[in-house]
């Protein structure tokens, strides 16, 4: 799933986007400061102990402005930690794993199919098969080369969706140019999709009154991280930067579904910022590193940052280092919470993976 995030991110699929927001963008004096000491900031707004904080809209009027919507010079935003969320989130699922196979001896399993020897999918997938190892899921995987075909691909994908032993199917994104990503991924069981991205699912998320068996996992981790954080989203205003099938519209679809009023900002919208500025939820995932700046923040907004952009760093081993769509250190002086980059949303991906495929083998067992 991570990579999915990578995909949904990158410069080829968006600069359109990329373009037509920088055009809009309110012009900026200096660019957006280095985080001169991020482990000071995590360690300043690390949160207590979850599952349930007090809601944002509960505080008291009385309380100091460090934890009110009072914003000064000085001000820090609440960290929404994702990295501890997805820890408290696995230690769940560990304990439904052990359940179900004490009860009935079932085991979820997840299957991922690989095409390609692209270093950073070989890495997501391992860290998919650590992630299943830790929490009890069985994995299964098929490594593919590059110059397969679409129908052995296929082949594979038919072979666990009739395994009952295979509750889950993940096709590993992206796909091998010559291949067409929507045969693919239209060939998995809509029961065993826990990618969330069969036409079937995306559409049953869209309609009043319908489910979906699967919501796309970084969509579901943004909400996870609003809703164990205790962020009113019912009645609220919600702004998402991007319209991607992968995050930005399922994102939309979610938060409308928790009654909150959605405005999504793309490459036609006009004065984006004025938009953003409106919102008490912003959920960022366009790709375009710093693109939302502090003033486009509302005081005491949560913001949701998706984007992972490497940018040039000569002070880093490695040259570079990752940020989001938004502005941290701008942001983070004018929201109320806020998820770092990295350690935010992407920690939730795989978490929300694994949760889609014990929710999977407890509907295919009518396990409660």
């Amino acid at each position: 799933m991570a990579s999915s995030i990578l995909s949904d991110c990158s410069t080829a699929r968006l600069l359109p986007l990329r373009r037509a927001l920088l055009q809009q963008r309110v012009p900026c004096i200096r660019p957006c400061p280095a985080l001169a000491s991020p482990r000071r900031l995590f360690a300043a707004a690390r949160p207590q102990l979850l599952p349930r904080p007090p809601r944002m809209d509960s505080v008291p009027a009385a309380a100091s402005s460090a934890e009110s919507a009072t914003v000064s010079a000085d001000a820090s935003a609440k960290v929404i930690d994702g990295k501890l969320v997805a820890k408290q989130v696995r230690e769940e699922i560990a304990v439904e794993v052990t359940k179900m196979r004490d009860a009935i001896g079932i085991v979820p399993g997840l299957a991922v199919i690989l095409v390609g020897s692209r270093k950073d999918s070989q890495t997501y997938v391992r860290n998919k098969k650590k992630a299943c190892e830790a929490v009890g899921i069985k994995s299964y995987e098929v490594n593919l080369p590059e110059d397969s075909s679409e129908e052995e691909v296929i082949r594979h994908i038919a072979s666990f969706n009739s395994d009952p032993s295979v509750h889950g199917i993940l096709v590993q994104l992206p796909l091998p140019r010559h291949m067409n990503d929507e045969n693919i991924l239209n060939a998995v069981s809509i029961e065993k999709d826990v990618d969330g991205f069969h036409p079937l699912n995306i559409g049953r998320l869209a309609m009043q009154g319908r489910d979906p068996f699967f919501v796309p996992c970084t969509p579901k981790g943004c909400m996870e991280l609003l809703h164990r954080y205790g962020v009113e989203i019912k009645g609220k205003r919600a702004v998402v930067i991007g319209r991607s099938n992968i995050v930005g519209m399922p994102a939309a679809l979610l938060l409308q579904k928790a009654n909150a009023t959605v405005s999504i900002v793309h490459s036609q919208t006009k004065n984006p910022e004025e938009i953003t500025r409106q919102a008490d939820i912003v959920i960022a995932a366009v790709g375009v590193a710093n693109l939302v700046r502090g003033n486009w923040i509302k005081p005491g907004a949560a913001i949701i940052d998706v984007g992972i952009n490497p940018v040039d760093d000569p002070e880093s081993p490695r040259g570079y280092r990752l940020v989001g769509d938004v502005c941290y250190e701008e942001a983070s002086k004018v929201a109320g919470a806020i998820t770092p980059v990295p350690g935010g949303v992407g920690p939730m991906t795989i978490a929300m993976l694994l949760s889609n495929t014990l929710e999977s083998a407890k509907r295919i067992h009518k396990f409660k």
